[in-house]
Order: C-alpha cells, then structure tokens, then sequence
C-alpha cells in the first residue's frame, strides 16, 4: 500500500476538531440552544493547557467538563477555549487547546466525537489565574458512552488514527 504523504487521518482530525470549535464559538456567542450541553475531555498534561493546582492533582492525565448550566467567560479562539467553572464551590479558569480534546459529546442529539492525542511527556500542569467559572466532571463521572469510547480507545493505543463514531450511535 502507498505511503499516505497528505497525512489524511490528520486533516480529518483537524476538521473534526473545527466541529467542536465552531460548536463553542456559537455558545460563546448566543448561549447553548434547547437541552444542548457539552462534555469535553481532554489530556490535563497537554502543553498549554492550564487549570488550577488542585484539579492537576486530582486529575493527573484527563479530565472531562461538562459545560451545561453553570459556565462563564467562555472564549474561543481557532487554537483553545477558555471557561470558568465552579469545583466544589470554587470557580476555577481553564485554557484548553483543541490539540488536548480527546472527545466530545452532546447527549442532547446523540451527537459525539473521539480524537487522538498526540503523546506528551510529563509535563506540569499550569496554575490558572483568578478569571472564570464552569461546571467539570472528573473521569469517574464520564458519560457512559465517552467512557466506552475511552476504555476502546486506550485498547487499541497501536491501530491507524481513526475517528470513531460507532461508540455514540444508538443502538
């Protein structure tokens, strides 16, 4: 088989990702429509990414945020998103780079995406500063069919980058 020099699974993962962009860019700017809400997982250790101290040490490789009824100062940008979200009472900023999303969902439509993520080494996570609040779920909170996706994911760490949509669909 021919060497695949345009990296399609690459280009492929970037549009989907402009999905997930396009989707928080519209709730940046008129709010989430209907029941629609987001879970967001993503890589805590992926450089740029920046949350609070606390959340690093209680969620040292990913976490997943649930951006529902109460998230503020969403910013998007084409290369992150930023959101404050309340832990435990606490409001906590967090910058994450669409390059450390490793899946999306919205239950609302049924509606999911699950991305590669590039390894990174052990990298610490940054401090937030004092600016924005969010809700977030941590990894036992997932979604059931974002977990499925994951423990599927983590199984098949040595197969081609492909995007799966099969752990979302209906049954």
């Amino acid at each position: 088989m021919p060497e695949d020099l345009m990296r399609y699974d690459q280009l492929a993962q970037a549009a989907l990702k402009g999905v997930v962009r396009e989707a928080l860019r519209k709730v940046e700017k008129t709010g989430l429509p209907g029941e629609h809400h987001f879970f967001i997982q993503f890589n805590t250790r992926y450089p740029g990414v920046s949350i609070g101290e606390r959340l690093a040490q209680k969620y040292p490789r990913e976490m997943t945020v649930v951006l529902q009824h109460q998230f503020f100062n969403l910013q998007v940008t084409e290369e992150r998103f930023q959101v404050e979200l309340s832990f435990d009472n606490i409001s906590e900023k967090l910058v994450i780079p669409f390059a450390s999303v490793k899946g999306f969902l919205d239950p609302a439509v049924q509606f999911g995406l699950q991305f590669e993520v590039a390894p990174t080494p052990d990298v610490t996570v940054s401090e937030t500063k004092d600016e924005e609040k969010p809700e977030i779920k941590g990894q036992s909170d997932l979604n059931p069919k974002l977990e499925d996706a994951r423990n599927e994911d983590e199984a098949a760490d040595e197969k081609p980058n492909v995007v799966s949509l099969d752990a979302f669909r209906k049954k």
